[in-house]
Order: C-alpha cells, then sequence, then structure tokens
C-alpha cells in the first residue's frame, strides 16, 4: 500500500468542553448496535406524529425498505407549525443575505405564514396529493418556502439547480412529469443579475403537460410572458396565512433529486418523508451538536442533497437559526463569507472541500481581517478533504479550537453516514473517522465502501426505473448497498475515503487514489490546488496527469512536484504530467470537473461543459497540454 501522508498520523482528542455537553454520547454506538431498530424509534419520537407507526422496519421488500409503517406525518409541520405552537414563533429561522447586500430576517411564524399562503396557491393552481412540482430558483427564501409548501400538500418536489441547462431542466421535469414549475426573472452571482426566466422557457416549449409557470420577482428582469406564467406575488401573496394541513403516510414521497452522472440519463433519488425526517433531523442534532443560540450556516445551494438535507429539513425541523447566502464567496469581495459569520454570529459552518481550498489559495490575510469567534464547530462534506485542507481549516477559520466533522453521504444515503461525533471521537486529518450509531458500513477486499444494514434516510428507488435502482446499487454486493466509493480502513478502525470509484486509478496494477495524489500536491507549498485524473497509457494501462493552481506568485516547477508526490506516496504514484493551470474547470456549485479534465488528457472532444463557472477555463487548459 502507498505511503500515507505524515498528517494522518495527527490525532485530535475531542476537546472537553464538547465531551462534557456533547448531543450524543459514548454509549449511542453500544446502544444503537443492540437494537438498532430501538435506536431509530428513540430518533423518530423527536419529531411529531399525527399516528403512530405499527413497526420501525419493514425489510421485506429489499432493497426498497418501509420504515415506521404505518405511521402518519407532515413535513412541513415538524419543520415549522410546532415550532411556533411550542412558543418559538418569534425565533429567527432564516437570516437572509443576498449578493447585492439585501437582506431579509424570516421568523418561524413568518415561515409558517409563507409556507401556508403557498401551499394554499398550489392547490388553487390544481396541484394536489401525489403531483409533482419543478423548482428551479436561486437562493433565495422562496426556495425553502416552495419545498415546505409542496411537503405541506403531499406534492413531491423536485428541485433543479439554478445552473442547468434549459435541456436539463427540461429532462428533469418531463421524467418526474411536473406539472407546475416555480421559478424567478433571474438571481445574482459574481456582482451581476443572470436570468433564469428564459431557460424555463425554452424547457417548458416542448412540453404542454405544464400547467403554470409560477415566477418569482428577484432582479426585476424584463421577463416574457406566456399565457401560463404567474406572478409568484400577485398569486401567493393574495392567499390566506391559514392552511390546515394533512397528515401523510411514512412513506409518501417527499422529492425526487437528479443525480447526474458522466454517461447516461441522470437518475431521480426517489426519497420518503418519516425516515428521511427522522434521519436529517437526527444527524443535524448529533452531528454538529446543536445547541439552543447556535447560528448554522449550510453553504451549499438547495439545488443538491446537501442544501436539501442540511439547509432545509435538518435544521428547520430541529427549529435552528439559520444563515441562507445567495451569491458566491468572491462576491463582492473574497472575506464575503467571514463578513457574513461575523455580522450574524455564525457559529456552525458546514462547507465543501472545494471552498476552503480556495481560501486557501486566496490566502490567510483575507479570514483574519474579520471576527471568527463565534465559531465551535466546522464541518466538510462533498468530497474527502485533504489533510493540507483539513488542517488549515481549523488553524485558520477555527482558530484550532474548533472540531471538523468531515462527513460522507450521498444523495441516495439521504443523510449523514460517516462521520465524528463532536466530544466523542478523535479525529484523523482527512479521515470521516466511523459510520455513526445506526449506520453500518463495511470495506470490501477490493476496497469498496458498502452499507450492510438499511437505514431510514435511505433511497426508495429511481423514479420510474426501479430496474437501474437494483442494477446500480444493490446487484454488485447482492444484499448490501454499493456507494460507488473507494475507501480504507486504518489500524484504528476508522474509514479514508478514496472518492468515487472512477477515480482510483489503475496504474501497472496498483490501484492509487486520485485524492491522496491531489493531497501530496497541495501539500506542495507552491501548489495551492490539484485535481488529478487517470488517462489511458498504452504501457501502464493508466498514467497520472494532474492540473494544479499555484499559491500566490509561486511558479511550480515539474518536475519538482513529480518528484515531490513520488516522496509522499511512492514512486509508483508519480505523475506522468503535471500542467500548471490558472484555474480548474468548476460547475457552479463548485465542483471540480474531472471528467472534462480526463477528456483533455486522452485527447478526446470535450463533454457538456454547460454547468461550468466558466467554460474558457477549458480552452487554456487544453492549449497548455499540448503547447
Amino acid at each position: 500500500m502507498l505511503a500515507n501522508l505524515l498528517q494522518e498520523e495527527r490525532r485530535f482528542a475531542p476537546a472537553p468542553d464538547f465531551a462534557a455537553n456533547a448531543n450524543v454520547k459514548q454509549d449511542a454506538y453500544a446502544r444503537a448496535e443492540a437494537d438498532p431498530e430501538g435506536f431509530w424509534a428513540e430518533q423518530a419520537a423527536r419529531l411529531h406524529w399525527d399516528t403512530p407507526w405499527n413497526a420501525v422496519l419493514d425489510w421485506s421488500g429489499a432493497p426498497v425498505a418501509r420504515w415506521f409503517d404505518g405511521g402518519r406525518l407532515n413535513a412541513a409541520v415538524n419543520c415549522v407549525d410546532r415550532h411556533v405552537a411550542a412558543g418559538h414563533g418569534d425565533r429567527v429561522a432564516i437570516h437572509w443575505v443576498g449578493e447585492p447586500g439585501d437582506s431579509r430576517t424570516i421568523t418561524y411564524r413568518d415561515l409558517r405564514d409563507q409556507v401556508s399562503r403557498a401551499a394554499n396557491a398550489l392547490v388553487e393552481l390544481g396541484v394536489g396529493k401525489g403531483d409533482r412540482v419543478a423548482i428551479y430558483l436561486p437562493m433565495i427564501p422562496e426556495a425553502v418556502i416552495a419545498m415546505l409548501a409542496c411537503a405541506r400538500i403531499g406534492a413531491p418536489h423536485t428541485v433543479v439547480f439554478g445552473g442547468f441547462s434549459a435541456e436539463a431542466l427540461a429532462g428533469r421535469i418531463q421524467d418526474a412529469g411536473a406539472r407546475v414549475v416555480i421559478t424567478a426573472d433571474g438571481g445574482y452571482r459574481k456582482g451581476a443579475a443572470h436570468a433564469l426566466k428564459p431557460a424555463v422557457d425554452a424547457a417548458v416549449a416542448g412540453l404542454p403537460e405544464v400547467r403554470h409557470v409560477l415566477v418569482v420577482r428577484r432582479t426585476g428582469q424584463e421577463t416574457a410572458w406566456t399565457e401560463r406564467d404567474l406572478w409568484w406575488h400577485e398569486v401567493v401573496d393574495a392567499q390566506s396565512a391559514e392552511h390546515e394541513p394533512e397528515a401523510f403516510d411514512a412513506e409518501h414521497p417527499l422529492f425526487i433529486l437528479y443525480t447526474s452522472g458522466t454517461t447516461g440519463k441522470p437518475k431521480g433519488i426517489l426519497h420518503t418523508t418519516g425516515g428521511y425526517l427522522t434521519q436529517t433531523a437526527y444527524t443535524h442534532h448529533a452531528v454538529f451538536d446543536l445547541k439552543d443560540g447556535d447560528v448554522f450556516w449550510c453553504t451549499a445551494d438547495v439545488g443538491w442533497v446537501t442544501g436539501h438535507s442540511y439547509l432545509v429539513y435538518g435544521p428547520l425541523a430541529n427549529g435552528a437559526t439559520q444563515v441562507m447566502y445567495e451569491g458566491t464567496p468572491d462576491s463582492p469581495h473574497q472575506g464575503r463569507w467571514w463578513e457574513i459569520i461575523e455580522k450574524y454570529g455564525v457559529t456552525i459552518l458546514y462547507a465543501a472541500p472545494t471552498a476552503i481550498r480556495m481560501f486557501m489559495k486566496w490566502g490567510d490575510d483575507i479570514p483574519k481581517k474579520y471576527d471568527l469567534s463565534s465559531l465551535r464547530l466546522l464541518g466538510s462534506v462533498g468530497e474527502p478533504i485533504n489533510p493540507e485542507a483539513w488542517m488549515w481549516y481549523r488553524g485558520t477559520i477555527g482558530g484550532d479550537r474548533c472540531p471538523i466533522v468531515d462527513t460522507w453521504w450521498q444523495t441516495e444515503t439521504g443523510a449523514i453516514m460517516v462521520s465524528p461525533l463532536p466530544g466523542v471521537t478523535a479525529t484523523k486529518p482527512g479521515s470521516a473517522t466511523r459510520p455513526l450509531p445506526g449506520v453500518a458500513a463495511d470495506v470490501t477486499e477490493s476496497g469498496y465502501l458498502v452499507l450492510t444494514r438499511p437505514w431510514p434516510s435511505m433511497a426508495r428507488g429511481i423514479w420510474g426505473d426501479m430496474e437501474r435502482f437494483h442494477e446500480t446499487y444493490w446487484s454488485r454486493f447482492p444484499g448490501r448497498y454499493f456507494a460507488g466509493d473507494g475507501a480504507r480502513r486504518d489500524e484504528d478502525g476508522y474509514l479514508w475515503l478514496l472518492g468515487r470509484v472512477d477515480d482510483v486509478m489503475l496504474v501497472s496494477g496498483h490501484n492509487i487514489s486520485t485524492t491522496e495524489v491531489e493531497s501530496a500536491l497541495v501539500s506542495h507549498p507552491a501548489v495551492a490546488e490539484a485535481a488529478v485524473v487517470g488517462a489511458a497509457d498504452p504501457v501502464t494501462g493508466q498514467a497520472i496527469v494532474a492540473f494544479v493552481i499555484p499559491r500566490g506568485d509561486a511558479v511550480p516547477e515539474e518536475q519538482e512536484l513529480r518528484a515531490h508526490v513520488a516522496r509522499a506516496l511512492g514512486a509508483i504514484a508519480r505523475p506522468r504530467q503535471v500542467l500548471v493551470v490558472p484555474e480548474l474547470p468548476k460547475t457552479r456549485s463548485g465542483k471540480i470537473m474531472r471528467r472534462l479534465l480526463k477528456d483533455v488528457a486522452e485527447d478526446r472532444a470535450l463533454g457538456d461543459v454547460t454547468t461550468l463557472t466558466d467554460s474558457t477555463v477549458m480552452d487554456l487548459i487544453s492549449k497548455g497540454l499540448r503547447g
């Protein structure tokens, strides 16, 4: 096995103050292992159920589970109404910050009234139980309101990230069978207003089954209008703030969320109500050690599962106060995140490693201008975090006092599955540590992560294609869920996620993780960020090709970087080529599009670049590699 980075040997014991007051104690692991169904029943009891369940789990239809069978509840009531009824109507639910500097403060009472009005509006538009609604909005409060309004009336929503093209949007609307689309005239990004309505117009032009398009006025841009278009403020604001919610079966569909692969049709992942809400609420409470007075900020877009679970359903089910930000981290300046943390007293920050590495690249001086002393816990999500970024996050942002919860989970799992528990778990930079109480995971001999026991927030299928659901997730290791990620366990039993299986390179018969090579590159003082792909090679099967962004004014030398990787990981991991680039191809959500880098490395025509923040980046990379 390749030598591990030195940082792996570093351990951080649980902070004494967290250990004394942690929401979840060490004994939770043993209790959950002894009685998994009893453990999850305890967590479900944290919610409001109109009708109790008959059975915690029915696994007779595996791999499709029925959790809390016979129970009935309403997700919107659990996220809003019950907090108002408990006397917390004046508590702030959302501190919303728009990119241009505008802001809104929404209490739980405000949120209840607005969700009720939106629910009444949808009913007026003919939306009923089981009807699907597509949501294509920027990061504005109406996105949360629309999701909860759908949940309130039992209409499964499918949220489509506002950066997707008209073609991608049309495919998702059509596949879900949505009859109503909720959008906006536009949103703000990188200091400018970007239109959204034209993409919706193009998407629904060939979809006569879409009856209505409800449009939020955000930017004031001129907007083409058709007979099916309606202004949100004219329809929703005119409704009553009173709405009598209905309780739905625990297995009633809550949402469909599409995941994109490198090939094939996007998969509409189906999540239902009771189990999903149970696990998102529990994990938000446990992993982030949520306390009264905390201000939580999950920086993800609602178009992704992280936004669903840890910006909408998890935090609101727990009655949390949170921040929601519309724009990019560098608008209007590179200190925007830290400015928001200082202003609102954010105590818990949940962000992606891509963003953390970007801040590293910009330098320590920027966050040091702001008071970040309110922070008490940091989280990482979306991809494995390299140890160098982990240490920077802990030191520069967390002041060496904040525990880091490095979380692993997926759209398909619905909620966090592997993570340290603050105050309980000793952490290692770069390791997600161990499965949470109630979760069972293993690593196969071939180095694949599998889940060996059902969990409440598990996907119930792929919308309209159960055969694909079985084939993709449950056929490779019968009886076990195949996550599609590589992993290994260390001598302490900790899990180290190695990224997607297609991000594990086979070089001369050796499995080499792109994550480990990227970590080695970023550990060099001249490198701020790195992306690695395996390119076809006639001799070795695959060869390692790396793309790096320099740190500051540094001028990395290719041979030195190749040698540096060899020193860190062994000669077998030495990249065939290292290309210094000004930027990496990233989607509007901040994810690096490694498949495009692979296209360049293998001299193929580029795949779809429509979701990139800046498609011209690929021209510069292509010229640099070939020139």
